[in-house]
C-alpha cells in the first residue's frame, strides 16, 4: 500500500473562481470523490461555494482523526450544522461534555443482552411483512422494497427502543422523512445553504418536518401522561436528571434525541438492506450461497440470535453490502487547533472531509473494489485488511451507538427473507445512489419476490 508523501503542500483540486468543484460535486459526488483519489492522491483540497475542504481517504490519516487525535476534531461543520432543523442537538450532531453525557446515558439501551432479547421481536415484524407479501407473490406483482424495508425498520425501532408500536404511522412518518431528506440532495444546495429561501424544496422540508414533530411530541406527551414502567430508552431519558440542577430534560431536548433515535435507527438500516437485495439479485451464484446456508442451517424455523455465529455468509453478504453502499456515506470533522496528517499541516478551522464510499472503494486497499464478493470478510481477509479501510459504523469515540444494534437487525431480516423468497430486479427499474444524509436508491427499488422451493410459508 502507497504512504501519503511527506509534502508541505495538500494537492489543490482546481475549479470555478468562488464555486470551485460546485458543478462536478452537484452531478455525482461519488463518482467525484474516486476520481479526485486517483488524480490527487490521498489528500486532496477542493472549494465549494466558498467554502475549502480537505478530503481525507488514506486509512492511517482516518485512524488519526476518529481515533488517536479525535479530540481535536468536532462536528463543527456544515454537514452536522444544516441537520439542526431535523434532529437539532441529539446525539448526531451534538458535542463536547453535552455528547458525552447523553452517549453515557443512552448507553446501557444498546447493550449487547439487551438487544439479544430483541430479536425474536425483529423476526416477528419480518415475518409479518413477508405474509403481507403473500397475496402479490406469483402474480408478478412487484415490491417497493426500499419502502417495505423503511416500515420494518421504523417499526422495530420504535418498539425496540421506545415502547410505542407505530403502526400505520410508521409509513406517514417514513414518507414524511423521505420527502425532508430530499432537500439534502446536492442539486438543493442553495436551498440548504440558505434555508430560509421560500424554495420548493425548503416548503416541502418544513411540512415533512410538521409531521416527523407531530408524532414524536405526542410520544413523548403520552409517555409523561402515562409514566408506567418501561425498560426502554425512552425511560432512560424521562428518568435521567441534571447532577448540579437536578432537573430532567426539556421536552425540546427529549425531541432531539428521539428525533435522531428514529431517523438513524431506521433509515440507515432499511437503505442497506435494500443495496443488500439489489446486490444479490444481480449475483445469483451468492445469493443461492446464502439461501443454501440459511436452509442448512435452520431448516424451516425463524432465525435467532443464537444462530448467528452459525450463519457466517449471511454476516459476509450484509457486511459487503455495507462496504459498496454505506448509508452514512461522508464523515465531516473541524480540526480544533493546528495539527499534522502525515508531513501535511492541518491548520485550525479546517474542515476534513471522509468519504466512506470512496475509502471502500479504494483501489489501493481493496482487490476488484467495485465487485460484490461476501468472502472478502472471512477472518483471515480481514485480520490481514488495515483496521481502518473498512468502517460503515465510523470508529473512535464518536463510534455509532447502535452499531450492534443494526447488525443484529439485519442479518436476522436478511436470513428470514432469503429462507422464503429471492427478491429479483423488477423490469426497467432503473439503478442509481442518491447521497442525501445517507445513500439512498435514487430511482427507488421495485422488486418481485420469487419463492423459493419448498420454504415454508
Amino acid at each position: 500500500m502507497n504512504t501519503i508523501p511527506s509534502t508541505k503542500t495538500i494537492p489543490a483540486v482546481p475549479g470555478l473562481p468562488y464555486f470551485g468543484s460546485l458543478g462536478a460535486f452537484q452531478r455525482d459526488p461519488l463518482a467525484y470523490s474516486l476520481q479526485v483519489i486517483e488524480k490527487y492522491g490521498d489528500l486532496a483540497r477542493i472549494t465549494i461555494v466558498g467554502g475549502e475542504s480537505i478530503f481525507v481517504s488514506h486509512p492511517d490519516a482516518v485512524q488519526h482523526i476518529l481515533q488517536t487525535n479525535s479530540r481535536n476534531y468536532n462536528k463543527q461543520a456544515l454537514d452536522y450544522q444544516m441537520l439542526y432543523p431535523l434532529v437539532g442537538q441529539g446525539l448526531l450532531t451534538s458535542d463536547g461534555e453535552t455528547w458525552l453525557r447523553q452517549r453515557r446515558l443512552m448507553q446501557p439501551a444498546f447493550h449487547r443482552q439487551r438487544i439479544a432479547a430483541l430479536g425474536e421481536m425483529m423476526v416477528g415484524e419480518t415475518l409479518a411483512m413477508l405474509e403481507r407479501w403473500q397475496p402479490g407473490v406469483g402474480r408478478g406483482q412487484a415490491l417497493a422494497i426500499d419502502q417495505e424495508m423503511m416500515r420494518l425498520t421504523l417499526t422495530i425501532v420504535g418498539k425496540a427502543l421506545l415502547s410505542v408500536d407505530l403502526g400505520a404511522e410508521a409509513s406517514q412518518f417514513g414518507q414524511a422523512f423521505k420527502q425532508a431528506n430530499a432537500r439534502f440532495g446536492f442539486g438543493n444546495i442553495f436551498s440548504i445553504l440558505l434555508p430560509w429561501l421560500p424554495t420548493r424544496a425548503n416548503r416541502q422540508f418544513k411540512s415533512a418536518l410538521q409531521v416527523m414533530d407531530s408524532l414524536v411530541t405526542e410520544i413523548i406527551a403520552q409517555r409523561r401522561a402515562h409514566p408506567a414502567a418501561h425498560d426502554d430508552l425512552l425511560s432512560m431519558l424521562l428518568q435521567a436528571r441534571d447532577e448540579q440542577t437536578g432537573q430532567g430534560m426539556s421536552d425540546r431536548q427529549l425531541r432531539d434525541e428521539l428525533m435522531t433515535i428514529l431517523l438513524a435507527g431506521h433509515e440507515t438500516t432499511a437503505n442497506a438492506l435494500t443495496w443488500t437485495f439489489y446486490l444479490l439479485s444481480q449475483h445469483p451464484q451468492e445469493a443461492a450461497s446464502l439461501s443454501e446456508e440459511v436452509q442448512r442451517v435452520l431448516g424451516d424455523r425463524p432465525p435467532a440470535v443464537d444462530d448467528l455465529p452459525r450463519l457466517p455468509y449471511t454476516r459476509m453478504v450484509f457486511q459487503e453490502a455495507l462496504r459498496l453502499y454505506p448509508p452514512a456515506w461522508s464523515i465531516a470533522r473541524r480540526a480544533i487547533q493546528d495539527d499534522e496528517l502525515a508531513g501535511y499541516p492541518i491548520p485550525a478551522g479546517s474542515v476534513i472531509h471522509i468519504i466512506l464510499y470512496a475509502l471502500h472503494r479504494h483501489p489501493r486497499l481493496w482487490e476488484a473494489p467495485h465487485e460484490f464478493r461476501p468472502l472478502r470478510f472471512t477472518e483471515d481477509e480481514v485480520e490481514r485488511r488495515h483496521k481502518f479501510a473498512y468502517l460503515p459504523f465510523s470508529t473512535g469515540p464518536r463510534k455509532c451507538i447502535g452499531d450492534y444494534f443494526a447488525m443484529t437487525e439485519g442479518q436476522l431480516i436478511l436470513a428470514t427473507v432469503a429462507q422464503r423468497y429471492r427478491l429479483a430486479l423488477a423490469q426497467g427499474q432503473r439503478v442509481g445512489t442518491a447521497p442525501l444524509i445517507t445513500l439512498n436508491p435514487r430511482y427507488g427499488m421495485r422488486m418481485l419476490p420469487e419463492r423459493i422451493v419448498g420454504a415454508s410459508t
